[in-house]
């Protein structure tokens, strides 16, 4: 049974269509289509339902699947005992990261892991965004936040407390909030649409609406206006302990609450099939934040 042909129906039926599993793989959809066509002549029935949108398994393609699964995760396995330790990996690895984070963290620390893993070829999408990795044939996202679709594959690589800042220009002029009750007195720097923000009180979380004369869809945008004096921000500490400790923003702490802390999450589709890279990647990026330099 040929193995890229089995690639390409694994990929259609987790991506939805034979278009994203053919950019997964780095092939043109023709021959995705010839593969497809190839694998359903040698098992002798159809394994999808296709449209011009989307693709579906049949009730035998369902029944295939885990075998198919199982073929290609022995085949990777075998390869992965045979390969020298210390070979490094290869391939085409696509990552999605927020715009802050990826260029501060990761984008930091692409030069030594591709140092590494010199057959390795990475693309590096950044935005705001919380985009489809499926749909986009991502292999891994950096995520910060509370992760909401469970249909995804999630590890938690570290914690991620946030801040409260505020320019020393901003506090000589507005005063420092001692309570989360202050807030309510204060130019508070938005994301757009958002218009609470969350809090641990008391061991509970309390979400407090939060108003301000500023929104941006960036967190670039808010650190920015931050240091201009415009208001009071809820960062993450890896983005500001250096402008903290250079005096150019304050660290605001309050008396009876402190903001909810996030968590840095690599998303990617399915624990099945974890490509090597993928692997190398989440293990590269997991050292760097355990670094001295991240230790938020």
């Amino acid at each position: 049974m040929n193995l890229p042909d089995l690639a390409i129906f694994v990929e259609a039926v987790q991506v939805g269509s034979l278009a994203g599993a053919a950019r997964r793989l780095g092939i043109n959809a023709m021959a995705a289509s010839r593969r497809l066509a190839a694998l359903e002549a040698e098992v002798g029935v159809r394994l999808v339902h296709r449209t011009t949108r989307s693709l579906s398994p049949t009730t035998e393609g369902e029944a295939f699947l885990p075998h198919a699964w199982a073929i290609l995760d022995e085949h990777a396995s075998a390869l992965a005992a045979l390969r020298p330790t210390g070979a490094g990996v290869s391939g085409l690895l696509r990552v999605t990261a927020s715009a802050a984070f990826g260029r501060k963290v990761v984008a930091a620390m692409i030069p030594q892991f591709m140092r590494a893993n010199p057959d390795l070829h990475v693309e590096l999408l950044l935005t705001d965004d919380q985009i489809d990795i499926v749909a986009q044939g991502i292999d891994v996202a950096v995520r910060i936040a509370k992760l909401r679709d469970n249909h995804l594959v999630a590890r938690r690589l570290k914690d991620n407390p946030r801040w409260l800042c505020a320019s020393p220009e901003y506090i000589e002029q507005h005063g420092t909030p001692r309570s989360l009750a202050d807030l309510a007195d204060h130019r508070c720097l938005l994301t757009t649409g958002a218009s609470h923000w969350a809090f641990v009180q008391s061991g509970k979380t309390v979400r407090r609406k939060i108003s301000g004369n500023f929104t941006a869809s960036s967190i670039e945008a808010l650190h920015q206006v931050c240091l201009g004096g415009l208001g009071i921000a809820n960062l993450s500490s890896w983005d500001v302990e250096s402008v903290v400790g250079s005096g150019r923003l304050r660290h605001i702490v309050l008396d009876d609450a402190e903001p909810e802390p996030l968590a840095i999450w690599a998303v990617y589709p399915t624990a099945r099939l974890v490509p090597a890279k993928v692997r190398a990647f989440i293990e590269a990026l997991e050292r760097e934040l355990r670094s001295e330099g991240h230790r938020g």
